[in-house]
């Protein structure tokens, strides 16, 4: 055991785990020339396309250092707000984590929201200055800043280029010096802590662990102790590029298991696995609960494929168990999911899954957040309000909280003043100020979490021309003035574009979507009045005007009362029409809803 490491990288987006992570596995010989290719370990498509991370990927590699060969398993963690869970259960798995720093960016805020997550669970941090070749790099700024942040020496911190290779052989050795191996008693109860699990179409549910106590054989007979379920360990083996087969993984190593599970819902991330004949005493601490900051409707297009999309979404939260699922109903769009979601690239990526992995089409309504509503009868017990036709009648209200958020935004101090306003738009307080450097600035503030659901990240990269970097944490709810904002088509209401906005905010934002929900929706043979309301008062309005014949056409001449006979009587057509006709809202409306500032 005591030569064995467990490791896992983080840092901000796009300052470098994946190539690090290529480098590592050139370094120690893990991938042949033939199976090499950028960014290896983003394995899905998406994670490809848009070169980014998504997911936590654990592989092991054999490294010969000082005539000893040691098992080294890393595990790549992605670097955007919205996959933090994904981080802080790759940081359970491990004894030290690499973190990274882009030597052109600087720290970053997610450097240090995953460094505090890392420090919490006692890991050893060994910092590494990347792209240091880079013709922009500033190597002797950058590595005092990491100096101040995390209190080491100078020295300690290893310059790297994970494109050129520089500095690679000194990570590895800092991993096998600083890092401290597994403790774990090879003779006690088995006791191994489940960090991730995927679906496998042919072998069901595949369970990713990490030994802590004893050890797992293959045919042992294990059982899962949330679930309080027995199994035979089919296969267990260690996870190379490919799965390797072993006979069996003991104390401090990581692998994976296949018991032949079909069931989703009997692996839970954060379970603790045991001997069913000697069954350990204590369960792991697991990780804390997920809490999900967004929460959007999801309906299948055709109301039957509702059983599949169910199947599909269990199958999807194996893989990714930060997404929470409750069944929900529609006037609107039938049967469907309420979800709830880390952040809106989360909710993105879930649909683009969906679709991609499962060849579900579903509709997304539009995203919220849960509210607590207090009634004048009960104004001390909270009601949940996820859905905005869940709000008590405004008569019983007594009043609303919403959740808040606490913002750490660090930008260039150029940027400053065009931050500070976009964030006092979004009804932000800023608490705190500190210049990190004559030339970066940390900037903290309060402000409602609906705020920044919608466009709030993309506004925020196009005021700061993209050198803003953008952390957040819940704490807690707040009293607001809130008032829920209908959609009517037609004269009838449509659930799925209903919001709870602040009262100074409701008739902008009203105005926005019927002007926008105008663009998008078919003309049709008769006119489609959009009107935005709250209780019964029309906020705003636009019309979708009628597709027309011209009637008039085959009169040419004569009295002007025969033209205007013709036109009345497509008149009164048109209204009956407008009384039994139905309207059909695109996909794209309830998309185009968040986007209102395009």
């Amino acid at each position: 055991m005591k030569n064995i490491r467990n490791f896992c990288i983080i840092a901000h987006i796009d300052h470098g785990k994946s190539t690090l992570a290529d480098r590592l596995l050139d370094a120690t010989g893990s991938v042949t020339s033939r199976e090499k290719q950028a960014q290896l370990l983003d394995s899905m498509d998406l994670e490809r396309e848009r070169g980014i991370t998504i997911k936590s990927h654990a592989i092991q590699m054999d490294y010969m250092y000082k005539g000893e060969q040691y098992v080294l398993n890393l595990i790549d963690t992605p670097g955007h707000v919205d996959f933090s869970y994904e981080v802080s259960r790759s940081i359970a798995a491990c004894e030290g984590a690499l973190l990274i720093v882009d030597a052109a960016q600087s720290i970053q805020a997610q450097t240090i929201s995953n460094l505090y997550l890392a420090l919490e669970n006692d890991l050893e941090i060994i910092p590494v200055l990347n792209k240091v070749d880079l013709p922009s790099a500033n190597v002797e700024e950058v590595t005092d800043d990491i100096v101040d942040l995390l209190g080491c020496k100078p020295e300690e911190v290893i310059p790297a280029s994970a494109k050129t290779g520089l500095g690679i052989e000194e990570i590895l050795s800092a991993i096998i010096e600083r890092i401290p191996p597994p403790t774990g008693v090879l003779d006690e109860p088995l006791q191994a802590l489940i960090f991730d699990s995927v679906y496998n179409p042919f072998r069901g549910v595949e369970t990713y662990f990490r030994v802590l106590n004893g050890e797992i054989k293959k045919g042992q007979h294990i059982k899962f102790m949330a679930t309080g379920k027995s199994y035979y360990a089919d296969e267990v083996g260690t996870l190379k590029l490919k799965q390797l087969p072993k006979d069996s993984i003991k104390a401090g190593d990581v692998g994976y298991l296949i018991t032949g599970i079909k069931e989703a819902k009997e692996v839970k991330v954060g379970d603790t696995i045991t001997d069913s004949k000697n069954p350990t005493v204590n369960m792991i601490e697991g990780f804390e609960d997920v809490k999900p900051m967004v929460f959007a409707g999801i309906y299948p297009v055709d109301t039957e494929d509702y059983e599949e999309l169910r199947n599909s979404m269990e199958k999807l939260q194996l893989n990714d168990a930060s997404l929470i699922f409750i069944p929900e109903s529609s006037a609107a769009l039938g049967f469907g999911f309420r979800c709830g979601f880390l952040g809106m690239l989360h909710l993105e990526i879930i649909q683009e899954r969906l679709e991609r992995e499962f060849d579900m089409t579903v509709i997304t309504t539009v995203p919220n957040v849960s509210y607590h509503a207090f009634t004048n009868k009960e104004p001390d017990t909270p009601i949940l309000v996820n859905n905005p036709s869940d709000l008590p009648e405004p008569s019983t209200l007594n009043r609303v909280e919403e959740p808040f958020i606490k913002a750490t935004i660090i930008t260039k101090s150029d940027f400053v003043g065009s931050v500070m306003s976009l964030c006092i738009e979004k009804r932000g307080e800023i608490t705190n100020q500190t210049y990190l450097t004559t030339e970066r600035v940390e900037l903290t503030f309060d402000m409602p979490l609906a705020e920044i659901v919608f466009d709030f990240y993309d506004r925020l990269k196009t005021v700061s021309k993209g050198y803003a970097s953008f952390d957040y944490s819940p704490i807690g709810m707040r009293q607001s003035h809130l008032v829920k904002v209908d959609v009517l088509l037609n004269g009838n209401v449509v659930d799925a574009l209903s919001a709870l906005l602040h009262r100074d905010n409701a008739y902008d934002i009203g105005k926005k979507i019927c002007e926008k929900l105008r663009e998008l929706i078919p003309r049709q043979q008769f006119d489609i009045p959009i009107q935005a309301a709250i209780g019964a008062k029309i906020i705003a309005r636009e019309t979708v005007k009628a597709l027309r014949k011209d009637v008039t056409a085959k009169c040419y001449g004569g009295d002007i009362s025969r033209k205007r006979k013709l036109l009345e009587k497509q008149k009164k057509g048109k209204k009956r029409m407008r009384q039994v006709g139905n309207v059909e809202i695109p996909q794209e409306a309830f998309m185009a809803v968040l986007k209102l500032n395009d």
